[in-house]
């Protein structure tokens, strides 16, 4: 099979005709095989019988419902286990992101020999309230992680389908799936410029929980990334500093009281101090150790309630 459709999706019954239409005109006109997975997350507006129908007329159309909502990250990472494609492309269902743009895309996983092209939205169509905290992540995170993409968070993404099986989303991370990529393994990432269009039906998702949950996903994949397979190299690292800092500033203290006969040790602040660093210290080590500990033996994470699969 050519091509994997994964279409998260929350209350977009209005849309899903209109953007099944489409995809699948694009696929008839280059002659691709490809498969269409809705993933329903939980909606409320009918979104799952409108994709049942489409199934009914289409035998390429997939679909997962979740039980309750999870999340995108939640509907991508599910949907990732359901492609058989060799290159799985990722879009909205808002009818925001073109499927014009999945004949190029595809080429560039094929022929170029990318791992993952992500979409560049340059000219956007969403209110300044979105646009600004989508530039101020995309800048701070291609800061921290050394991956220069211009628009991190483009639901318009295409991958190599080993990429896709090798990688793990969940919380609010989709929006770092190039970053989650490259701390994978799979380096040669592009972006490719791609057209944004106004919302045609239904409201946003988007939510000020994201400038609470993002910062704080963004420093999980890049100590997940540096350290989740040996924590003790980052706990053990500062604990030993920091407990031979309490060591040695203890061993001063004990030699002035010894040599110099200083009096009233115990009532100088650096003799709390250098106690409580050690105590730190150690705890920090003991910290390392029970990482590794979860780190070996963790079980699986994403673990989600679905009620029906198509």
């Amino acid at each position: 099979m050519n091509i994997s459709l994964v279409i998260p999706l929350y209350n977009e019954a209005e849309s899903l005709p209109e953007l099944h239409d489409w995809i699948v005109r694009v696929m008839q006109k280059h002659d691709y095989s490809y498969e269409i997975i809705f993933i329903d997350d939980g909606s409320k507006d009918g979104s799952w019988q409108v994709i049942e129908q489409l199934k009914s007329a289409n035998p390429d159309v997939r679909g997962v419902k979740f039980r309750r909502n999870y999340g995108k990250s939640a509907g991508l990472n599910v949907g990732f286990e359901h492609t058989s494609g060799d290159v799985i492309i990722t879009m909205d269902a808002d009818l925001q992101d073109s499927p014009e743009e999945i004949p190029e895309l595809y080429r560039m996983i094929k022929d170029e020999g990318f791992d993952l092209v992500s979409g560049w939205k340059k000219k956007r169509y969403d209110p300044i309230s979105k646009t600004i905290p989508t530039k101020l992540y995309n800048y701070v995170t291609s800061k921290m992680s050394g991956l220069h993409l211009h628009d991190m968070n483009c639901g318009l993404k295409a991958y190599r389908s080993d990429v896709v099986k090798n990688i793990e989303v969940y919380g609010e991370m989709h929006r770092y799936i190039p970053v989650i990529a490259k701390w994978a393994g799979f380096t040669n990432i592009g972006e490719k410029v791609v057209q944004h269009q106004a919302r045609k039906y239904g409201v946003t998702k988007f939510g000020l929980s994201r400038f609470i949950y993002g910062p704080l996903d963004l420093f999980s994949i890049m100590f997940m990334g540096k350290f989740g397979k040996r924590p003790m190299h980052f706990f053990g690292v500062i604990g030993t500093f920091i407990s031979f800092g309490g060591l040695a500033l203890l061993g001063w203290l004990s030699i002035e009281k010894l040599f110099f006969y200083t009096i009233g040790i115990a009532n100088r602040p650096a003799f709390y101090l250098g106690i409580l660093m050690v105590i730190v210290g150690v705890q920090l080590f003991i910290a390392g150790f029970l990482g590794e500990l979860i780190s070996r033996s963790a079980t699986e994470r994403n673990t989600y309630k679905i009620t029906e699969v198509i």
